[in-house]
């Protein structure tokens, strides 16, 4: 008698442990039937139904994950993996999706681990990319290039690979290095209007504003906004270019917006001094004095636009004073004289 009812103990909790593993495969296998039929809700409960009454059941888990990466839930699929992962370490669904859910909701470094997982396992494709632009993401750029380079070598239609690689040469301060690499990016997809504009504001950086020219204005054409700074940065291509006047009117456009910007009504007053237009200039420096009397540079610009109008006298006065408000407009003077501005 004294045996009889540890005996009964186990008969009742090997039958008890038996219905759950049934259960939790008639769960399984009618999620299964609801995945095939698109009702991944369903499905989804089901596999959590499942997994409630086993949580070694490794097929559900499974299922579990890739249920939940259809319906978005991507916490519920990190957790479901990782548990295929503890009962199975190289288990290639899990190392797969692992990867592609860190990816995906930016967690780069655990991405990059799991990539390189598949990669020694042989699971999947497209790693390098993945790889590269995770490291990228995480400022290492000298990674980046080494696993970009080798995704190119297996994907040479992918955009965004020389585009990350351009960006990076930019990251780095190495405008030139970056250019064949926009040029690339730019050649394989040409209805980004973000990389033409990010491309020729390096273009500007080098300097080539010809070519930045041809770049802002395509990437307008290609539905980039033409805001302040848009038309501010093409100005100053063209000011650079040597066309004032299209600079200018450009400038004027946008300085009916900010009346106020002291940066603008410089450089259009800038613009107008290069032409030789020195009243014009005069007007705008003016206009600087008016929101900052203490504008020294200012002051000297009006002195010596005074000087290039004939009014030598007036001219020096101005720019003596100038100087006594900013003793390092000397250096200014001296560079202006040696251009023989």
């Amino acid at each position: 008698m004294k045996n009889f009812i540890p005996f009964l103990l186990l008969l009742i909790m090997q039958t008890a442990f038996a219905q759950q593993n049934d259960s939790s495969v008639a769960y399984y296998q009618k999620a299964v039937q609801e995945k095939v039929a698109r009702r991944y809700m369903v499905s989804f409960n089901d596999l959590q139904k499942s997994v409630q009454y086993d949580s070694s059941n490794i097929n559900a888990q499974r299922e579990l994950g890739l249920v939940s990466i259809e319906l978005r839930k991507y916490g519920n699929a990190d957790i479901a993996f990782h548990k295929v992962l503890a009962i199975q370490q190289d288990d290639t669904t899990a190392i797969v999706n692992l990867a592609n859910l860190s990816f995906w909701t930016h967690q780069w470094k655990p991405a990059i681990q799991y990539a390189q997982k598949a990669q020694q396992l042989k699971a999947g494709s497209g790693w390098n990319y993945v790889i590269g632009k995770c490291y990228y993401q995480l400022e290492d750029y000298g990674q980046s290039f080494k696993y970009l380079q080798a995704a190119s070598k297996e994907n040479a239609s992918n955009a965004e690979i020389p585009y990350l690689i351009a960006r990076s040469f930019v990251d780095m301060n190495n405008y030139k290095a970056a250019v064949p690499f926009f040029q690339n990016a730019i050649a394989l997809d040409s209805s980004k209007s973000q990389w033409m504009y990010e491309f020729a504001l390096v273009l500007a950086s080098i300097p080539n504003d010809k070519m930045a020219i041809d770049y802002y204005l395509l990437a307008a054409d290609k539905g980039y906004k033409t805001d302040n700074d848009y038309y501010e940065n093409l100005a100053d291509s063209y000011n650079a270019i040597g066309q004032g006047q299209k600079a200018i009117d450009i400038m004027l456009k946008v300085l009916d917006k900010k009346p106020a910007d002291l940066v603008l009504l410089y450089s259009v007053a800038d613009a107008y001094f290069r032409l030789k237009k020195y009243q014009e200039a005069i007007d705008y420096w003016d206009k600087i004095l008016y929101f900052d009397k203490e504008n020294a540079k200012a002051l000297y610009m009006i002195g010596l636009s005074y000087q290039k109008k004939g009014d030598n006298d007036k001219g020096r006065t101005l720019c003596d004073r100038a100087i006594a408000m900013d003793p390092s407009l000397k250096n200014l003077k001296q560079e202006r004289g040696n251009m023989g501005l």
